[in-house]
């Protein structure tokens, strides 16, 4: 997105246990990251890895930093333009959102000998650079509605109600306690737990606003060794912040002939999360140059460690004979490690003309992992059982996924540039979780990017534009068939949707000596 991507957050409809929002989505969304940093780098692809020489390099190269011959100050404002086309049960559904952010700001201190004194130094120049780079954009708003014929998601709260029936008496804070309290469940001469929504067609409809994002503050050294070794280091501290607003609502269709004797004529569950955390990682790296013209970077990213809380609201209302609202809050605080991550660059430079450059970079996210404190959830299990559970699914789920980014700046005159970028980000499902994911993305993004930009001797303005591409599917709900009843249906109908998303970026910078 990283979910900004941009990187987003696909949080599941009806996850209202104690842990609500700790998914396998949340933990990929976190962890796929992609630097949005200068409008320069953007204007290139971010293939940053061997070129240097701009703030975004601290947040993917380090030893980038090695280039700097003066000090500078970066700012830049962005903005993002983002649509989605919905298809769902033979429906189309189209959503646009617009939202401005701070891409970048960033300030380098650069101490460089000059004559004489450079030809004597060993380290040509050392530079040290503070600021903060934009690592991931949430900000999306996609909804999708169609008749159902298959199932009902009030089959979610009877599953959980009939598999966890001393949570609904006990405990207020479980799906099923929710269904029952809100007289959506019946109890049958059985004994179990059924819905009163009838069989048939079924209007559904999902919405989803998703906002917030991932910055991190970085504190940069980097130096150039006799004009051959460039070496750097990177401190990051990242702060996201992310709210999910959404509801699911379903009616009875036109045509629907089925038995009604609870005089049922729609519920509709809504939710507002809201996940903050904070976390720090190291990112060190070297760049080589074997010529003046051929240079090769590696940089190795540790996981980011995060601390995250996470507070939500779900509410359901219902409309029937005996219907009424029922409500509750969440309130959960664990941790988070994201993968490592190495990236492998490599760039030919031709002086007075510009240069083409290409990174690759490997992410495991199968290694990604939840640490939850001590205690008990609404369904009476310890922390460690859901811990233990979560990341073994991440394990199933996730994959290593190779990233490709290439891009080229052109000097059309002495001060104006012209530049061109494409991204290719790879699937980071097994098969095993596109085929078993309530909610996933394909993850086969591609970027397009493409910037101008004017130098001069102590001023520079860029202007880029980043066109992101990828499908996701989503499931409005899902059923645990162990707790429904003999002959009740759990084929839930999968939405598949289109992103184009945008970003608009512009940079402002001086240079100082």
């Amino acid at each position: 997105m990283g979910k900004f991507r941009f990187l987003m957050f696909p949080v599941m409809v009806f996850a209202t246990s104690a842990a609500s929002a700790q998914d396998i989505n949340e933990a990929y969304n976190l962890s796929n990251t992609t630097v949005q940093g200068t409008a320069r780098s953007m204007g290139f692809g971010n293939a940053l890895g061997s070129v240097g020489g701009d703030f975004s390099t601290v947040s993917v190269n380090p030893a980038g930093l090695g280039v700097y011959r003066s000090s500078e100050l970066t700012f830049t404002p962005s903005l993002t333009l983002n649509s989605t086309n919905s298809q769902f049960q033979g429906n189309s559904n189209d959503a646009n959102n617009a939202n401005s952010s701070i891409n970048n700001f960033g300030l380098v201190f650069t101490h460089a000998p000059r004559g004489p004194r450079y030809d004597h130094r060993r380290w040509k120049s050392v530079s040290f650079a503070l600021g903060m780079n934009r690592e991931a954009d949430f900000n999306r708003t996609y909804n999708y509605s169609g008749v159902n014929q298959t199932s009902s998601g009030s089959e979610t709260f009877q599953s959980d109600a009939n598999l966890n029936p001393s949570g609904v008496i006990n405990n207020a804070n479980t799906l099923g306690a929710m269904g029952h309290n809100a007289h959506l469940l019946n109890l049958n001469s059985s004994g179990q737990y059924q819905t009163i929504v009838p069989d048939g067609n079924l209007n559904q409809v999902k919405s989803v606003q998703e906002s917030g994002g991932i910055n991190e503050m970085t504190l940069s050294l980097g130096g150039n060794y006799k004009e051959k070794l460039l070496l750097g280091i990177t401190v990051g501290f990242d702060q996201f912040d992310y709210r999910d607003r959404y509801y699911f609502t379903e009616a009875l269709a036109p045509g629907n002939t089925s038995a009604n004797p609870g005089g049922f004529d729609n519920f509709t569950y809504n939710q507002n999360i809201h996940l903050t955390g904070a976390g720090v990682n190291t990112k060190i790296g070297a760049i080589y140059k074997f010529t003046d013209f051929f240079r090769v970077g590696l940089a190795l990213h540790t996981p980011t460690f995060y601390s995250i809380h996470d507070q939500s609201d779900p509410q359901l209302v219902v409309n029937s004979d005996s219907g009424s609202a029922y409500g509750f809050r969440n309130r959960f605080d664990y941790n988070f490690t994201t993968p490592w991550k190495g990236v492998l660059s490599a760039t030919f430079v031709v002086k007075d003309f510009g240069f083409i450059t290409a990174d690759y970079e490997y992410v495991d996210y199968s290694t990604m992992r939840y640490d939850f404190p001590s205690g008990f959830d609404n369904s009476g299990n310890s922390y460690q059982q859901d811990q233990d559970a979560i990341n073994q699914q991440i394990k199933d789920t996730y994959k290593a996924a190779s990233n490709i980014r290439l891009g080229g700046e052109f000097k059309i005159t002495k001060y104006f540039m012209a530049r061109v970028g494409f991204g290719y980000y790879g699937n980071a499902y097994s098969a095993y979780g596109e085929s078993t994911a309530n909610q996933y993305y394909t993850t086969q993004r591609i970027d397009l990017n493409c910037g101008i930009g004017f130098h001069f001797r102590h001023f520079f303005t860029d202007l880029a534009l980043v066109h992101s591409m990828y499908q996701g599917y989503d499931q409005p709900y899902t059923i645990n068939p162990s707790g429904l009843l003999a002959g009740q249906s759990t084929v839930v109908p999968q939405a598949k949707i289109d992103y184009s998303l945008n970003n608009v970026a512009l940079t402002v910078g001086v240079k100082f000596w």
